[in-house]
């Protein structure tokens, strides 16, 4: 039974596809998504939304997202779109040279969440192609360099413990505690597992008084996030693969493999 996106925000799933320049994901949000490319950003082109805010393109008869209003995108709740896809553009005009068998391809990105071919397109100099059902829930991201991912995958973690270790101050309103990003040398230590597909669970981070110790399970490839949840469920209570420590005294995180 699939839940509210409130309870994916605690455990993530990543699979790489290297060959086909993809991330399968599940727990990583487009809100977390802008914020760790924040200004980096190009404009957006909608294939599948509900935003109310988007300008429209008459030659290739869809809505785009212009850069200075990701932001009021990203605060929408757009877990609640269903599908949401778009790809990044560089300016405007390039919308206006796109050919028609160019056209159908994304169309068909935006319909099918596969390729008919990799999905980058120089005229657009797109970085990324975002395919979500239930942002959150079930996202296929194209990367035209996995060094994005890794720079996601960085800040994500650090964002999410961060706002699961909410501190109270003297007055008692609950502070957001910042943590350093991890380091990228670390996550990319993990290719291995991550193209076999992993589950980083912070739900079942210990947090010891000089440490946080956050568990990873190389759980397989899944496109049914529900499988994989359920493979989550019955994997959790066996040893983890890996783990990454997070230092409190030195600030630092490294990784320990099993």
């Amino acid at each position: 039974m699939k839940k509210h996106h409130q309870d994916i925000r605690d455990l993530i799933y990543i699979h790489l596809n290297q060959t086909d320049q993809y991330v399968l994901s599940y727990g990583i949000e487009f809100a977390e998504f802008t914020a760790a490319f924040s200004g980096s950003l190009n404009h957006l082109l909608l294939l599948k939304h509900g935003f109310d805010d988007a300008d429209f393109n008459m030659h290739t008869l869809l809505d785009y997202c212009p850069e200075e209003r990701i932001n009021k995108l990203a605060a929408e709740d757009v877990y609640s779109y269903g599908n949401f896809c778009w790809i990044d553009f560089i300016e405007d005009d390039v919308l206006n040279e796109l050919t028609g068998q160019e056209l159908a391809e994304l169309l068909y990105l935006g319909h099918q969440k596969q390729h008919l071919k990799l999905p980058f397109y120089n005229k657009l100099g797109n970085r990324f192609v975002y395919l979500a059902h239930d942002d959150g829930w079930y996202n296929k991201t194209y990367y035209r360099s996995f060094k994005d991912f890794f720079h996601l995958l960085s800040e994500v973690l650090a964002g999410k413990l961060g706002d699961m270790k909410l501190e109270k101050t003297i007055l008692g309103i609950r502070k957001k505690r910042e943590y350093p990003q991890v380091n990228k040398e670390i996550l990319l230590s993990l290719t291995p597992f991550i193209k076999e597909g992993i589950c980083i669970s912070l739900r079942d981070a210990d947090h010891q008084r000089g440490r946080i110790e956050i568990p990873i399970w190389v759980i397989g490839d899944y496109a049914n996030m529900d499988d994989m949840v359920e493979e989550y469920e019955q994997i959790s209570n066996k040893p983890y693969h890996a783990k990454i420590i997070f230092d409190k005294k030195t600030k630092e995180w490294k990784l320990n493999v099993i």
